[in-house]
């Protein structure tokens, strides 16, 4: 998959990202995800839309022996890593994204014949990166899946509030206690901890892209205590808000300056 246009929040297994144009990912069969697009795009009337370019095919798709020759041992390999996630960066990302292009518009074997380029270069690329924590694996249940995406969607639509465990647990129709064991089991992190690094990424997003204070801030992303805040946002980033909001403003300074003729 690859983002061309649009922003927002990325949701796979246990990882969370801000997704953005020219973002590239391969995720394996029956890994839980979701993605959801920044506020402006889902407001009533908005002309901003939010594109990808998503190739779908089945991990057997080759046929099982296929997979096993000698020459494939990197496809296989692939598929495997596949299922904790593997972002594709930099070069590599740009081969891929023209292949994907041509695919669009291809017919007949030249599609198996690019798909299995696309695998290739993705297989045989340094500049990857895994999106899940190691060890982190999921056994597909079409139930289970709709109810992390139910509690993911409830989560970004609430976090700015209040969220009791109550209230969660009511969203994934079970009792609470069970609920602190069920999420825990599946994103390896307590539910406290997964919904304070929801906050903190949006705080961040907002410091490097708002001119809005630190308190209103603060308060947007579901803090009620401002020293609270600050220690959190510190702890998750290694900075203070008012320096990952310096840091970002220095980038963007750098990446307008041109140096005279």
């Amino acid at each position: 998959m690859q983002i061309i246009k649009g922003s927002g929040r990325q949701f796979i297994g246990d990882n969370i990202h801000h997704f953005k144009p020219d973002d590239m990912i391969l995720l394996g069969s029956n890994l839980p995800h979701l993605w959801r697009s920044d506020e402006k795009f889902l407001k009533p009337h908005s002309k901003l839309k939010v594109e990808a370019i998503v190739i779908h095919f089945m991990p057997d798709c080759f046929g099982e022996a296929f997979l096993k020759l000698p020459e494939n041992k990197a496809l296989l390999q692939l598929m495997d890593k596949a299922q904790m996630g593997v972002r594709v960066k930099n070069q590599t990302r740009r081969y891929v994204g023209d292949l994907m292009q041509k695919l669009l518009i291809a017919k007949n074997s030249e599609r198996i014949i690019l798909l299995l380029q696309i695998l290739q270069a993705i297989a045989h690329s340094r500049q990857t990166k895994t999106v899940c924590s190691p060890g982190l694996q999921f056994l597909y249940n079409p139930t289970e899946t709709e109810r992390m995406n139910a509690i993911y969607q409830y989560i970004m639509t609430h976090f700015s509030g209040e969220i009791t465990l109550v209230q969660i647990a009511k969203v994934a129709h079970i009792s609470p206690h069970s609920f602190c064991r069920y999420f825990k089991s599946r994103i390896k992190k307590t539910f406290s901890r997964f919904l304070l690094e929801v906050r903190i990424g949006h705080a961040c997003k907002l410091l490097a892209e708002t001119h809005k204070s630190v308190a209103e801030i603060c308060y947007e992303c579901g803090f009620n205590n401002f020293s609270n805040f600050n220690r959190h946002f510190k702890s998750q980033t290694g900075k203070t808000p008012r320096m990952h909001r310096k840091y970002y403003q220095e980038i963007r300074l750098t990446a307008h300056w041109k140096p005279g003729l």
